[in-house]
């Protein structure tokens, strides 16, 4: 789940957070591991649409301020790590 720092205005909709799933290798169709795993941000502008909840716009990603996209961003690059290398998987 990622807290947006500055909510998106969907008419009457404000989305405050987004929770993002894992991506199938189907959802990845189209995209370049490289590119995703490198957070290029026209492959998560092709990605998130396809793995958000509620789904976001292209649109609406474009606009995110950047430290929501790196926010984003961020979540999608550890669903690329191996389940015990993930930070939440790691002993503190």
């Amino acid at each position: 789940m990622v807290l947006l720092s500055q909510p998106i205005e969907r008419g009457e909709q404000v989305i405050t957070k987004v929770q993002l799933r894992e991506p199938r290798a189907g959802e990845m169709r189209g995209l370049s591991m490289v590119d995703v795993a490198k957070l290029d941000t026209d492959a998560l502008v092709k990605l998130l649409p396809r793995i958000s909840n509620p789904p976001l716009l292209a649109q609406e990603i474009e606009a995110l301020r950047s430290c929501d996209l790196f926010a984003l961003a961020t979540e999608i690059a550890n669903f690329l790590l191996p389940e015990g290398t993930r930070p939440e998987s790691l002993p503190i």
